[in-house]
């Protein structure tokens, strides 16, 4: 298993870019910019880091075809290709409601047609050539003024449910599972998307060999707040977790009072690396063993970043 490391939104643009040198210095494969609303701008923040760094891959993930038109990604995604020297890559996702109509305004109305449409054209038009589609969501008629260096560079899909999951099989380069994707819903992705999709998944990683209690106890506000960002779902249903906790933990969230009370060991260790190195490394081992190719390590504001950097290489080589 390969390790690629995620940035989070909270840091300054210039610490950003910092981290990844750090995490190019470190051996990993890439580096991901999410693009949580209202935080730092993912094409903004990859730009830098592609022209500060020469090896690592700069990865977005994930930006939507709500707040951007198709072809403004692709042309943003084609202008990362050339500063970056074609070690770019695009992570798209559909979204949701609580961000697209609740804080910004926009229709949250089909949004795996509209992820599927702007996959279509987006690949389009990173060929150079001139594009004309007409869709449910999405009319095109134009062409990118330039041609990037890589005419099919990777377009991974952050996509959760059976129907997103089925398109994307048939239209991704690789899948960008959710943070909090336990090794059981890991196997299951791999069972349907087959041994040729690239599986990258965030994970959650507090290890502290000194005071193993204490990494595990700083673990349990994010379990929750993502447990209760999921909910009832897949993710959470077949990782085992009980339907009361389910539905506790949404409740948790949408009061804006997560239930970390709920985050017993037992629902830790389903979730997240948490603990000593030898608690981290074998839920680590789990996840490999499920047919997760990147961990994608997620940053955490409070942590050292270069120990957690650091660690996570370690534990991935065993």
């Amino acid at each position: 298993m390969r390790l690629a490391f995620s940035i989070s939104g909270h840091r300054t643009a210039s610490s950003a870019v910092q981290i990844a040198r750090a995490a190019e210095d470190a051996g990993y494969e890439s580096v991901w910019v999410t693009e949580d609303y209202c935080e730092r701008g993912a094409f903004t923040l990859a730009g830098a880091i592609a022209a500060a760094t020469g090896r690592i891959k700069v990865g977005i993930g994930v930006v939507n075809p709500f707040t951007r038109h198709p072809a403004v990604i692709a042309m943003e995604f084609a202008a990362l290709e050339e500063i970056s020297g074609g070690r770019s890559l695009l992570g798209l996702g559909a979204s949701n409601s609580r961000w697209m109509t609740d804080q910004l305004g926009i229709p949250f109305d089909r949004p795996i047609g509209r992820l599927a449409e702007a996959v279509d054209v987006i690949r389009a038009m990173m060929t150079g050539e001139h594009v004309r589609f007409t869709g449910e969501h999405f009319t095109v008629d134009t062409t990118l003024a330039f041609t990037p260096p890589r005419t099919r560079p990777p377009i991974v899909l952050g996509v959760k449910g059976p129907k997103a999951m089925a398109m994307a099989a048939d239209r991704a380069d690789g899948l960008l599972l959710s943070i909090l994707s336990a090794p059981p819903y890991v196997a299951s992705v791999r069972e349907r998307a087959g041994a040729g999709v690239e599986l990258s998944a965030y994970v959650g990683l507090s290890v502290d060999d000194g005071d193993p209690a204490a990494a595990r106890d700083r673990a349990r506000l994010g379990v929750a707040t993502y447990l209760g960002v999921h909910g009832d779902h897949e993710i959470t249903r077949t990782a085992g977790l009980d339907p009361e906790l389910r539905t506790a933990f949404r409740q948790g969230w949408r009061d804006g009072a997560p239930r970390v009370d709920l985050v017993d060991d037992q629902v830790l260790d389903l979730f997240t690396a948490a603990g000593s190195r030898a608690d981290a490394a074998r839920y680590l081992a789990r996840l490999a063993d499920s047919g997760l190719d990147v961990a994608v390590v997620r940053d955490d504001p409070a942590a050292d970043v270069p120990d957690l950097l650091r660690t996570a290489a370690e534990l991935a080589r065993g």
